[in-house]
């Protein structure tokens, strides 16, 4: 903690309560003494966003502890899955959820003044990288987590690099939006506002209108958003998209408290930022990885320039690999869990793009997901996917047409009583900015959401390319292998 953060100043809120800092540190200091006493080396939290969250994760720095934090909506699968390769020996959890460790013995353990159960399970030491501090685990096309091993140093470089970026704005109260197990939220929602003696208000998610990985209700979000008066959110480009159209709907506005709502995750679209920023919320994209330690660039007012990413912050440097791909250096990942390949000095980000003349990042798709379409155009279909989402109608999109005479897609609307016509219209709105080559010839609705419990996106919410084709293959007239799709997205 900085010397020039009050000691008696406000660390948390949860809406009930308030930590100080000096609260904060000395719950962290019980709960790192008591992980201690029990010889844990590696522990694992699994739980909702809460002030006892956010002990836990200064409590595993402070005893020198690997954390590897869980999202609640993994599958029992990738759960075990992400136990078993870390070695992890002790699970931090809600007593309801240690419900299905039914065979273990669950340790009462308050934290922040939250109940919360602590089993110990047989655990094996598994090699990873030497530092390594926390392990962050992405869910791939198969569904299997693949774990990112970040040292301590590398999060701070991120988190003090933002804090240095976002002196002007003075952020002084920070609602958290996303969950604290996605490396976004945990980095630039938890440490960075801290580092800064801000407060970060840690509400439960489902109180923010956020259920599962996907189910968002926009009208129960601005309620919070207006009764909490933050300056920061950072939210994904869908739940933009959804808060925006409630409040264009109803008529209101987002509250003049709000200096910086940052959007990452996927791409968000021009139009998309401008019809945010009109209905008074101060949206700026920025780009980011889990194997950089999250954020790398960001727009910031004054410093802005919609459709691209931003410039690169304090901490990072960015460059353009010769065919075209970004590659990322200055706080890097130890290597990944399970290999013995230690990160280069340059990582290849694995996403194309361009640095224009004023050092903005432009991210034009995936380098493993370009397609190639039967007249031999390349096309990138995050580019079209972007047009798509643009539209009112369509909350969510994905693009195929790899080997085939034209382009195809699948649609989730924004609403669901949205009509066919609608979102036709929507389309044929997109399709007219797009060259022909470019364009969506035929599509179909989603049989199901894009949502990590259908398997059909990540928990960023990107798309499953492989997941989405296979479940709509018939209907596409395609096959499942007439898509590639690369191992994470």
């Amino acid at each position: 903690m900085s010397g020039r953060i009050s000691s008696s100043a406000a660390a948390l809120d949860d809406g009930k309560r308030r930590w100080t800092f000096a609260e904060l540190d000395h719950e962290a200091a019980r709960l790192a003494q008591r992980l201690r006493a029990v010889d844990c080396r590696v522990v694992a939290t699994l739980m909702d966003n809460s002030p006892a969250w956010v002990v836990a994760d200064r409590a595993a720095l402070q005893a020198g502890l690997v954390h590897v934090p869980l999202p609640v909506f993994f599958t029992p699968e990738q759960i075990g899955h992400a136990l078993g390769a870390a070695g992890v020996d002790t699970v931090l959890t809600q007593p309801a959820l240690a419900a299905r460790w039914p065979q273990v013995p669950a340790i009462e353990c308050a934290v922040a003044g939250q109940p919360l159960a602590m089993l110990r399970l047989p655990a094996r030491p598994v090699p990873m990288p030497a530092g390594t501090a926390k392990i962050t685990f992405t869910s791939g096309t198969t569904g299997s987590p693949k774990g990112v091993c970040l040292s301590e140093a590398a999060m701070q470089r991120v988190a003090l690099g933002l804090v240095q970026a976002m002196e002007p704005l003075d952020i002084r109260r920070h609602l958290c939006a996303l969950p604290f197990a996605v490396l976004l939220e945990n980095i630039a929602g938890v440490m960075a506002p801290l580092l800064k003696g801000a407060t970060c208000v840690t509400l439960p998610l489902q109180s923010l209108g956020l259920s599962g990985s996907s189910s968002f209700d926009a009208a129960r979000f601005h309620e919070v958003v207006v009764a909490q008066q933050p300056n920061s959110i950072i939210l994904l480009p869908q739940m933009l998209r959804a808060w925006a159209g409630h409040l264009m709907q109803s008529g209101q506005r987002a509250p003049d408290s709000l200096r910086l709502v940052a959007v990452g995750g996927a791409a968000v679209g021009v139009k998309l930022i401008h019809g945010a920023r009109a209905l008074g919320i101060p949206a700026y994209e920025g780009y980011g990885l889990s194997e950089g330690a999250s954020v790398q660039t960001l727009n910031l007012p004054g410093s802005d320039r919609p459709g691209a990413a931003g410039r690169a912050l304090p901490h990072a440097r960015i460059r353009i690999a010769h065919d075209g791909e970004i590659e990322v250096a200055g706080s890097l990942f130890g290597g990944y869990l399970g290999s013995d390949a230690a990160a280069p000095a340059w990582w290849p980000s694995g996403d194309l793009g361009r640095i224009d003349d004023e050092g903005f990042l432009h991210i034009d798709g995936r380098k493993k997901h370009l397609l190639i379409t039967a007249f031999g155009r390349n096309v990138s279909p995050e580019w079209v996917e972007t047009a798509l989402r643009s539209e009112n109608a369509i909350a969510q999109a994905v693009v195929f047409g790899d080997a085939q005479p034209a382009l195809s897609a699948v649609l989730w609307p924004l609403r669901p009583d949205a009509s066919d016509a609608a979102l036709q219209a929507a389309v044929d709105t997109a399709n007219a900015a797009l060259p022909d080559y470019a364009r969506v010839r035929s599509w179909v609705r989603g049989r199901a959401a894009f949502s990590i419990e259908a398997g059909t996106a990540t928990a960023n919410g990107r798309p499953q390319r492989v997941a989405v084709l296979q479940l709509h293959a018939d209907a596409l007239g395609m096959t499942a292998a007439s898509s590639t799709d690369p191992e994470f997205s």
